[in-house]
């Protein structure tokens, strides 16, 4: 089983942490606090775990066998604030930024899939260093950061479900229940990324009521959660009137072997996409508005899917997509706060909005559990407890649907 961050941890402290990374001058280069990193098939060891603010350079060598990565995450372990890739055995790269005072995390990624490896904390002290960007140079670092969130987050998704559907095929269905709403997160905090792709959201995340109404063969994490969670006799489709048990019945062995390798080859094909340049080339055309827009998306998931339970129909697990959801905005949300926030007074009463907003709806959730220790069944919450959540998304969806006009201005 996979680790998760809780959304608890996404502190208006972390939303600040993320102006670690910065256009760095060549003059600052050449008196940049030089770090040692070696990266193996299981370690990333880092020369010091403490430094004084200022411009820092990370020398990573790579001592395995495997092109790796070497990542600095905020302190929930979801943000990150720096990253270097595609470093091939034998060769190192650097990574050059400005080192804000604060928490953080580093780890390499041999491989370029998974967790990880080496997670260790990294601590900066001092004052707080100026930042010499022009608005473009600001603009263009939030989009590269949020592609390489979303590289991460679908880098992680790839062996979660590879193991998952493994656990579905070999019929130990027990192991993929608990594992279907956390392997899930990795996804649902970057889907407006794959819907953007045609078919390959529906292959993946469809409804059974969507794939019929759309005359689809229905496949995917969907179709997979019917068979771990079979319905009862008199349960109805997500439509709420189809019979759950008409034109459809638990798979064979072979069905199962089958939808667990579609499953696992659409999630390949989305973790070559991230990788393109096509990816990198769609973010930079959108600019930072599709990353406010990604925020405006992402709840937009929450209430029109997760709120009604309608997502997660026979397992009852929409509180992790939800959470997951309301991740994958805040983060989208972050990487342009700062941007917003100095655009004026307007933007200023703005952000505040935005953050309260979110620090409301997380507060509320989390009385229902949290994406480490899991969180009750969507069919438990009361009517009042849903009517909760809806209004607060209501709530923060008002100030947000402004973030993009701000940013723009």
């Amino acid at each position: 089983m996979t680790p998760h961050r809780t959304l608890g941890a996404l502190s208006i402290a972390a939303v600040a942490a993320l102006a670690l990374a910065g256009c760095v001058a060549k003059a600052d280069l050449a008196a940049a606090e030089g770090i040692a990193v070696t990266s193996t098939a299981d370690a990333c060891e880092v020369s010091t775990a403490e430094i004084t603010s200022g411009t820092v350079a990370f020398d990573v060598q790579n001592e395995g066998d495997q092109i790796t990565e070497f990542y600095v995450l905020a302190s929930d372990g979801l943000r990150i604030v720096g990253e270097v890739e595609n470093i091939a055995p034998g060769t190192s790269r650097t990574l050059s930024m400005v080192a804000q005072p604060g928490e953080y995390i580093t780890l390499c990624k041999p491989g370029m899939i998974g967790e990880g490896v080496g997670r260790a904390a990294f601590t900066v002290s001092g004052e707080a260093v100026a930042v010499d960007e022009t608005d473009s140079e600001r603009k263009d670092e939030a989009v590269a950061l949020y592609a390489a969130f979303v590289k991460d987050q679908v880098s992680r998704l790839v062996p979660a479900v590879e193991e998952f559907a493994a656990a579905y095929a070999s019929g130990d269905d027990e192991t993929a229940r608990e594992q279907f709403p956390q392997v899930r997160a990795y996804y649902e905090r970057i889907e407006p990324v794959a819907e953007a792709l045609g078919d390959l959201d529906p292959r993946i995340d469809y409804r059974e009521v969507d794939a019929v109404a759309e005359g689809l063969d229905w496949t995917g994490f969907h179709r997979i959660e019917k068979d771990l969670w079979v319905p009862a006799e008199d349960a109805l489709n997500s439509d709420g009137e189809t019979p759950a048990w008409q034109d459809w019945s638990p798979s064979t062995d072979e069905e199962r072997a089958l939808y667990a390798d579609l499953l696992v080859a659409d999630i390949a094909e989305l973790y070559a996409y991230v990788h393109s340049d096509d990816f990198l080339d769609a973010l930079a055309s959108q600019g930072v508005a599709g990353l406010s827009n990604g925020a405006i998306a992402l709840l937009d998931e929450v209430a029109t899917g997760k709120i009604t339970g309608e997502e997660d129909w026979w397992s009852g697990t929409d509180l992790w997509d939800f959470a997951a959801n309301v991740e994958g905005s805040k983060m989208a949300f972050s990487l342009v706060r700062d941007i917003a926030a100095d655009s004026g007074d307007a933007g200023a009463a703005l952000v505040d909005d935005i953050d309260g907003g979110y620090a409301a709806l997380e507060e509320a959730l989390a009385a229902h559990g949290s994406l480490e220790t899991g969180f009750v069944s969507f069919p438990t919450l009361t009517d009042a407890e849903k009517r909760e959540l809806s209004d607060l998304i209501n709530v923060l969806a008002e100030p947000l649907s402004q973030l993009t006009a701000t940013i723009l201005e």
